[in-house]
């Protein structure tokens, strides 16, 4: 069982059930028993250390009764940090006027890395301004994106 889907589905109601929103989880094969299942967790007072303890406690727990299957791993809780990545559409429309950080499966104008302003959400994808210039990423081609922390001078 190495999809994401089917994890986030097992892991989700013990996640809230303490309290904690699941922001995230990814499940990353790194050859023979080197892999790493990683949740982040979110709260409004922030996540600290103890939280991801706990959270690791329980689903360790849940996985030892449920038996999910996954090949050997290692299991990481952590906070989204500064550099928060970015799962569903949801989570995209929350950050709309973020800078964020975005990869393409396949090249858009020959690039697929991206440092943008995300300007809207709709059912197709994001639209983000590239130097002025608006492009529309769909969303099977977003690799994967994470919000740029703003720094403060």
């Amino acid at each position: 069982m190495r999809n994401n889907l089917a994890i986030k589905a097992m892991i989700l109601p013990t996640v809230e059930a303490l309290g904690y929103e699941l922001w995230g989880c990814v499940y990353l094969t790194q050859g023979n028993h080197r892999n790493t299942l990683r949740i982040y967790i979110d709260s409004e007072q922030g996540i600290t250390l103890a939280d991801c303890e706990r959270v690791s406690r329980q689903i360790g727990a849940l996985f030892d009764v449920e038996n999910p299957s996954l090949a050997r791993y290692s299991l990481e809780v952590s906070s989204p940090g500064l550099n928060r990545p970015l799962f569903t559409a949801d989570q995209f429309q929350r950050f709309v006027g973020s800078k964020i950080s975005l990869h393409t499966n396949t090249p858009v104008d020959k690039q697929r890395k991206f440092k943008v302003l995300l300007k809207s959400t709709n059912e197709d994808g994001v639209v983000v301004d590239r130097d002025g210039e608006e492009l529309m990423l769909t969303w099977d081609n977003i690799m994967h994106a994470n919000v740029l922390p703003e720094i403060i001078k």
